[in-house]
């Protein structure tokens, strides 16, 4: 097959012409590129420096600062193709149409996303807090924009969704700093009742990590068919709560031991 030397001589200056066209397009893109991805850490940096002098919660501020990265970043891509010359309408048709897609295959998620955003915003519980929510006790760890997770008492780390989360019941024993310990001592009808009451009243007063303010409180609960109930209710700080219950269960027991008080086999403890 012999080669026409005229014809590659039009087919290199045809593509000659063609780059010389298409170069300036070209480069300008690239540079729009280089300059964008530049702009783009810029603002990014400097979103996050003032969210954080804002003292916006850590976990809202990362998320809006890779929501914000990545917004640009696509919005770069479009100008980026758009200056090449390649018709961007198919393109962005094309990416709502996956959107859609993976909005429907990914509707739990999305649940969790955004019961996450509204405990973010909103801060039913804040990390340390000490919560119980969804059957679980314990302190949160981290706020995750899917998942919260939660350390309980015996070490064992919970994944709890935000969506279950955000739209049931949550109890932050740690928001008001303070907690009070309901307890019921029953005793017999044949003891001093009085007295009793005395001694309770005196347990909680010697314990210095019993509150005074709010007061703590003794009084007769109910009458049942075999013996009179006394409430015991002692405030303590957070850090103290657990101290607090057990202490006041095992001298209230010794005291009205010691006074030849006797309990009822079915104290009940709340």
């Amino acid at each position: 097959m012999e080669v026409n030397p005229n014809q590659l001589t039009n087919y290199a200056t045809k593509f000659i012409d063609v780059l010389i066209d298409y170069s300036p397009k070209f480069i300008s893109a690239i540079l729009i590129l280089f300059v964008g991805l530049y702009a783009i850490r810029l603002i990014n940096r400097v979103i996050r420096k003032i969210m954080i002098k804002r003292n916006l919660d850590p976990t809202l501020t990362k998320f809006l600062a890779d929501f914000l990265l990545w917004a640009l970043r696509i919005l770069l891509f479009v100008t980026f193709i758009s200056k090449l010359g390649i018709e961007t309408s198919s393109f962005v048709a094309i990416l709502g149409a996956m959107g859609l897609a993976v909005g429907l295959s990914l509707q739990g998620s999305l649940s969790n996303f955004a019961g996450g955003m509204l405990i973010i915003l909103f801060k039913p519980f804040k990390l340390g807090d000490t919560i119980e929510a969804q059957g679980v006790i314990g302190t949160v760890i981290e706020i995750q924009i899917f998942v919260t997770k939660i350390l309980t008492g015996n070490n064992q780390t919970v994944f709890v969704p935000n969506g279950a989360l955000s739209n049931g019941n949550i109890i932050n024993y740690s928001m008001q700093g303070q907690r009070r310990a309901d307890l019921t001592f029953a005793v017999s009808y044949d003891s001093d009742i009085k007295k009793a009451k005395e001694i309770l009243t005196e347990v909680l007063t010697k314990n210095p990590k019993v509150l005074q303010n709010p007061a703590p409180e003794v009084f007769v609960k109910n009458l049942t068919a075999s013996s009179v109930e006394f409430a015991v209710r002692p405030w303590a700080k957070n850090e103290n709560f657990g101290v607090v219950f057990s202490d006041t269960l095992e001298n209230c027991k010794a005291a009205l031991d010691e006074a030849g008080i006797a309990i009822q086999p079915y104290t009940l403890q709340k």
